[in-house]
């Protein structure tokens, strides 16, 4: 007879070490829900992201004062944070709008009259070509150059209207954080995958972050803007105050800066007649307005931080391209963010981490 051999039963492919935990199931699962929750969230909410970055830049400057208020003076939040916002209105949103208005009147006028302008442009160019025997521009160059100008006039006071509705939002963001800025940075130091050092240092070096860009890109415009206003009162330049302002704008810009101002202001003294005060004016502009420039670049990276030129100009660009106006500040500190973003890591993970542990 023959024996039976009894086989054991073949086990489950999913039994013992092979099984995967429930436990594990339900995580992956509840992180697969917020995060495609999450990216729900911030795709529609995307629109209003300068809304809040502009509010976080106010909040890093407010911050202080609005701590000082509350708890050194004992003021109720609500009122220490309205005060706050009110002066940032008269100091900040006031004459910005009221420059918005104006070169706005000023960009319509410039459309209407666009065609006379280019005809006095190209006679002056015209001469200059006849009398030195050179070519400057070419029907097609005034062509596009006139469909590029009549481009971003339109461009800005969409851009414009678009901005009165971000400083609004703002706003209103802003009064939240000042009233509850305690709580949102505790929370932001325990949400935060940091060793708790780490977190703090990571939101100190941010708000240094935020606060050198906000003070120093403004004032290296004004500074270029005040170098630029006697030349242009003293050249007899028709609204000399708004091209002011369009200089001190065009300053926080990297590479062209200024040029995007001076440039076309003396092409425009040129077209109307006034050669010498034009090449003069361009003259000023290249030495003067521009090594304000440099001179105020270096003072403020002494003063405020040493925010490399490469990353200024990236940054900016990157800026402008994502954010609008607001990506004037926050350009430079996303880059200079994932630059310390590299650094916290090594200290979390690399030998001192390691050692820390």
């Amino acid at each position: 007879m023959h024996e039976t051999v009894l086989r054991p039963a073949p086990k489950p492919y999913f039994s013992g070490m092979n099984r995967i935990p429930n436990l594990l199931i339900r995580q992956v699962l509840l992180l697969l829900l917020i995060f495609g929750l999450g990216w729900a969230l911030f795709s529609g909410l995307l629109p209003f992201l300068p809304a809040f970055l502009g509010a976080y830049t106010l909040y890093v400057l407010l911050r202080q004062p609005m701590f000082f208020l509350a708890h050194r003076w004992q003021w109720h939040k609500v009122l220490s944070a309205s005060v706050l916002m009110l002066l940032t209105l008269a100091v900040i949103w006031v004459p910005l709008q009221f420059l918005v208005q104006l070169m706005q009147g000023r960009l319509i006028e410039t459309v209407q009259h666009s065609p006379a302008w280019l005809h006095n442009l190209e006679v002056a160019v015209h001469q200059l070509e006849s009398k030195y025997g050179v070519t400057v521009l070419t029907p097609e160059m005034l062509k596009n150059l006139n469909d590029w100008s009549l481009t971003q006039a339109r461009s800005l006071i969409s851009a414009t209207i678009e901005g009165v509705t971000t400083a609004l939002l703002a706003g209103f963001i802003l009064f939240f954080m000042l009233i509850q800025g305690r709580q949102m940075e505790t929370q932001f130091l325990n949400w935060v995958p940091l060793r708790p050092e780490n977190a703090t240092d990571l939101k100190r070096q941010l708000n240094n972050l935020v606060f050198s860009n906000a003070v120093g890109i403004p004032l290296l415009g004004l500074l270029q803007g005040l170098a630029a206003l006697p030349a242009y009162w003293i050249a007899g330049v028709e609204n000399f105050m708004l091209w002011v302002a369009l200089t001190a704008i065009t300053g926080m810009l990297p590479v062209l800066g200024v040029a995007l101002a001076y440039v076309p202001l003396s092409l425009l003294l040129i077209a109307d007649g006034m050669l010498i005060k034009g090449i003069v004016l361009f003259l000023y502009g290249f030495i003067v307005i521009g090594s304000a420039d440099n001179v105020g670049r270096m003072w403020l990276q002494k003063k405020l931080g040493n925010t490399h030129p490469l990353i200024t100009l990236f940054g900016v660009i990157l800026g402008l391209k994502f954010f609008g106006f607001i990506g004037f500040v926050f350009g430079p500190i996303l880059i200079s963010l994932f630059l310390l973003l590299i650094r916290i890591y090594s200290k979390e993970f690399g030998h001192e981490g390691h050692a820390a542990h």
